[in-house]
């Protein structure tokens, strides 16, 4: 089996929801860092996204951003803030062993803005 790897890319772009695959940024970085295990925090850099581990998967996506419109109504003021706060923290603590990031299978790190920026912008912390 290959595995092709690619940097940072976008996972989706809807009308109110950008998310980006950040995994094999983090691997490599993990990877590089000299650590062997520990935790991860990757938190997103704009106050307005999040960072979560789920599966890549283009209909949860839809879903996603269905559920927020019902949620929290597009002409809602402050929308992206109010959105942010139901989700609770906006860093994803991912444990480590080898180098290499602790996920299952399908699992990768997504970060989701949700005030329309196409950044991928996050800081990653390690502890180990």
């Amino acid at each position: 089996m290959t595995s092709v790897e690619i940097p940072s890319s976008v996972a989706a772009a809807l009308p109110t929801l950008s998310v980006f695959d950040i995994t094999n940024d983090v691997s490599h970085a993990i990877a590089s860092s000299g650590h062997d295990a520990g935790l991860a925090y990757v938190a997103a850099s704009s106050p307005l996204a999040v960072v979560r581990v789920t599966e890549r998967e283009a209909g949860f996506f839809h879903d996603f951003e269905a559920m927020l419109a019902r949620l929290v109504p597009h002409e809602t003021m402050e929308r992206e803030r109010l959105i942010v706060a139901l989700l609770g923290s906006r860093t994803e603590q991912i444990p480590f062993a080898d180098s290499r990031l602790c996920l299952g299978q399908w699992q990768r790190v997504l970060l989701f803005g949700f005030n329309g920026d196409a950044c991928a912008d996050y800081t990653l912390t390690l502890l180990g």
